[in-house]
């Protein structure tokens, strides 16, 4: 015999506990009224189980003073995970009443549950393993296949009312103990309930499915009003688009000024330079005999000429840097209108989507309404389901890839933008220090030298219009960075969009599962009546003793009937299974009827 893992034993009986404290709080409920107190004895139970289900391999925190071992911490990893714990969150830390964690995270899964969203936000906590392992060792129930099966079965709770008082509670000092007599039954009231089972049983899918349609209807309703706030958006940002496109034109049209003046001002100072060298060169005639300062002034005047025609020549570099930046920004405004179109054309994709999600969902609410034969239509419509949810990832997924591409041309382009700033400011700083030198060297030279003065005065004016020109520049690369937050907002959009096709598609698989265990429960059920017919059962009162070995029974020895004779046995001496005329499945026989079939077998074989 091979050992098992104790671990996963553990996970095993802590799953089986689960299950039937949660159908056994469910049929209790519909019997009682739907709506429970905190003194409701199955309720009482399923928390106690919910609360070893989270203890189950919890790591061991050391503090200063002892050991620490809660399921606080995890649980308030839900506020970051799910935005909508937070209210649970801060309401438990205001409780005056609660002094240790553990009496918190009780109070937590109470206020959880009387909001029915204990699924959900469990949910949240199994999908994010890595944060889990902090917490958790590796074969904890909520690291395994167990604790996903333990969320979707919380998902039935929803049809619960629960009216519980926290305040009042000592949540701090209470034992929790499962009481397993709650869930031992005898034959008898299994004789009574196994009539009711179906109905039981259609019953809770029904709710069950009523309650997946509500959530369905409630993500159609905000994906609705998504898009619309989608919409308005790209409203806003085809206005923007156009008035960029107009602040383009206006930029073209100054290029063009100062493209033209840019000529006035150059043939200017070729005919200013002319009218200066015929000066200097009558000058250099009369006063070479009389002084010899003079030709020191018109060396200086020379290089004053050279280093004003160096500017000239930097300021047309600059102006044509300037235009090669003008077309730049034009190609990305051409991108962006691109991009925008294609978001538009997925978002009519994604209304028709909607559109054919909404009538899925009332063919669903219509079908549930017959009985087993349309259920193998529900899976048709599932299958569609998944089809159009893969459809709808695959569209999600070239959103982000054209969103990541706007974003890195806008990131380029605000690169560009701030390297030509400085370079606009360091030059406009050389500028304005030249200037104040020439002036000095003016004062000296006025006399000689008033047509340089006019000059002079026209750079300043080309200086200003300049910073004209800059100033346009930064509300630009303003309009591009709102542009940019916009755009991230978008991406804050699709991910949330992102998470609520997830949670659907989560859904329906629970809900296929449930369907199809639903539907073995019932095979199961209908092969044991036919096993049963016909047979005289012992009731267990009656039978102390095993009628083979003669041993009493008890705790550690069991009973179990025999499918063929209907007489008790314990354990060892009932310990065969084999297929009956009634039932086709292998079920338990005792040591005699065995032995006895065997010989049948073997006298009817040739």
């Amino acid at each position: 015999m091979a050992t098992k893992d104790p671990t996963a034993v553990e996970r095993a009986n802590l799953l089986n506990m689960a299950k039937l404290s949660i159908k056994g709080l469910i049929e209790s409920a519909l019997s009682f009224g739907r709506t429970l107190d905190s003194d409701y004895p199955p309720l009482q139970q399923f928390f106690v189980v919910m609360e070893h289900c989270l203890k189950h391999g919890l790591k061991v925190r050391k503090s200063f003073l002892s050991y620490n071992k809660t399921i606080w911490g995890p649980l308030e990893l839900v506020e970051k995970l799910y935005p909508e714990a937070e209210e649970i969150g801060a309401s438990v830390r205001d409780l005056p009443g609660l002094k240790t964690p553990l009496g918190r995270a009780r109070a937590w899964l109470r206020l959880a549950l009387m909001q029915k969203k204990m699924a959900d936000y469990l949910r949240c906590l199994i999908i994010q393993r890595e944060l889990l392992s902090e917490f958790y060792e590796y074969h904890a129930l909520m690291m395994e296949e167990e604790g996903a099966v333990i969320v979707g079965l919380l998902v039935g709770l929803n049809v619960i009312d629960a009216n519980l008082c926290v305040k009042g509670e000592d949540l701090d000092s209470q034992v929790g103990v499962i009481d397993f007599s709650m869930y031992l039954k005898n034959e008898e009231e299994i004789g009574n309930k196994e009539r009711n089972v179906q109905i039981a049983a259609i019953l809770d899918q029904k709710n069950y499915v009523e309650e997946l349609n509500r959530q369905l209807n409630s993500t159609v309703s905000s994906l609705h009003s998504r898009v619309d706030s989608l919409e308005k958006s790209n409203t806003k940002l085809i206005e923007e688009l156009a008035i960029a496109k107009n602040n383009i034109i206006k930029l073209q049209e100054e290029n063009h000024q100062l493209r033209s003046e840019n000529e006035l001002i150059l043939m200017r100072t070729r005919q200013h330079l002319e009218v200066t060298k015929v000066d200097v060169e009558t000058e250099l005639q009369t006063y070479k005999h009389s002084r010899q300062g003079l030709d020191e002034m018109y060396n200086d005047a020379r290089r004053q000429l050279r280093d004003e025609s160096q500017l000239r020549q930097d300021v047309e570099n600059e102006l044509s840097v300037q235009v090669g930046m003008k077309h730049e920004i034009e190609l990305a405004m051409k991108l962006l209108e691109k991009d925008i179109h294609e978001k538009q054309d997925t978002l009519i994709g994604l209304r028709q989507q909607l559109e054919e999600v909404k009538a899925i969902n009332i063919e669903m609410y219509q079908k549930l309404q017959g009985s087993e034969d349309s259920l193998k239509e529900k899976n048709e419509i599932i299958a569609r389901l998944e089809e159009k949810t893969n459809k709808i990832s695959t569209a999600m997924r070239q959103l982000e890839q054209r969103l990541q591409q706007a974003e890195k041309a806008q990131m380029e382009a605000e690169d560009e933008d701030e390297k030509y700033a400085q370079e606009c400011l360091s030059k406009s700083d050389s500028l304005q220090r030249q200037i104040s030198q020439k002036e000095q060297q003016l004062v000296q030279l006025e006399t000689d030298l008033k047509i340089e003065k006019e000059w002079r005065q026209t750079l300043q004016e080309d200086l200003q219009k300049e910073k004209d020109v800059l100033s346009h520049l930064r509300n630009e690369t303003q309009q591009i960075i709102s542009l940019k937050k916009e755009f991230l907002n978008l991406q804050d959009d699709n991910q949330q969009l992102k998470k609520i096709y997830r949670e659907q598609e989560q859904a329906l698989q629970e809900l296929g599962s449930k369907l199809c265990e639903s539907k073995l429960k019932i095979d199961d059920i209908k092969e044991a009546n036919k096993a049963l017919q016909g047979l005289v059962w012992l009731k267990d009162k009656e039978a102390t003793h095993c009628k083979l070995c003669e041993k009493e029974f008890s705790l550690s020895k069991r009973k179990h009937h025999c499918r063929n004779c209907g007489e008790i046995f314990c354990n060892a001496c009932s310990d065969n299974e084999l297929p009956l005329p009634s039932s086709p499945k292998p079920v338990r026989v005792c040591d005699s009827c065995h032995a006895m079939l065997i010989q049948r077998c073997s006298s009817n074989v040739p």
